[in-house]
């Protein structure tokens, strides 16, 4: 039996993981989110920054990191430095202080193409799993487990289910790049 819930979940994992994503994305006020994305090559392994340190947010405009361990300060701030955020860590022995300074024009018209950019790629992996769920739809009715109506009936709900997805993207991009066009 052919079982849209999960088409749908693997979607919702897709949007979940944009929203993510976005969150991370600078509006030119501090969040330690905006670090989570970030990855530091330590032990071995890639490793998030929180699971490195303390993040804390004690101003608007400035991020805290307390580095647990003195040998990975070097690390965190080069894994900083790389990263497309555009921030220049200040450090001070385990504490590393990142100022995040307001979004000049050209920063949000990049952190624009960036967010279309993000949606894109949100919108092909939903229409993959759609792709993915008419070609089993289609491999059941050969087998003759599910009748033609079934099967018409069943690629109309993942339609459905992929048209609301990809609505969902565009309302979370058009909200985010209104969040940084806003000064």
């Amino acid at each position: 039996m052919f079982k849209e819930q999960t088409y749908k979940d693997k979607m919702n994992k897709t949007i979940d993981l944009l929203s993510k994503e976005l969150s991370s994305l600078r509006t030119g006020r501090a969040n330690a989110s905006m670090l989570d994305l970030i990855k530091v090559d330590v032990y071995g392994q890639k490793m998030p920054i929180n699971q490195l340190a303390t993040i804390s947010v004690p101003e608007p405009r400035t991020i805290n990191i307390q580095v647990w361990d003195l040998n990975n300060v070097a690390l965190i701030d080069s894994a900083i430095k790389k990263s497309e955020l555009g921030l220049n860590p200040q450090i001070d022995g385990q504490l590393m202080r990142l100022p995040v300074p307001d979004l000049n024009e050209e920063r949000r018209i990049e952190l624009g193409k960036i967010i279309k950019s993000m949606g894109e790629k949100c919108k092909i992996s939903i229409r993959n799993i759609r792709r993915e769920g008419n070609d089993e739809l289609k491999k059941m009715l050969k087998s003759k487990e599910i009748s033609e109506d079934e099967e018409k009936k069943s690629e109309k709900v993942i339609q459905n289910i992929t048209d609301s997805n990809i609505k969902l993207i565009e309302e979370k991009i058009i909200s985010k790049e209104k969040e940084i066009m806003t000064i």
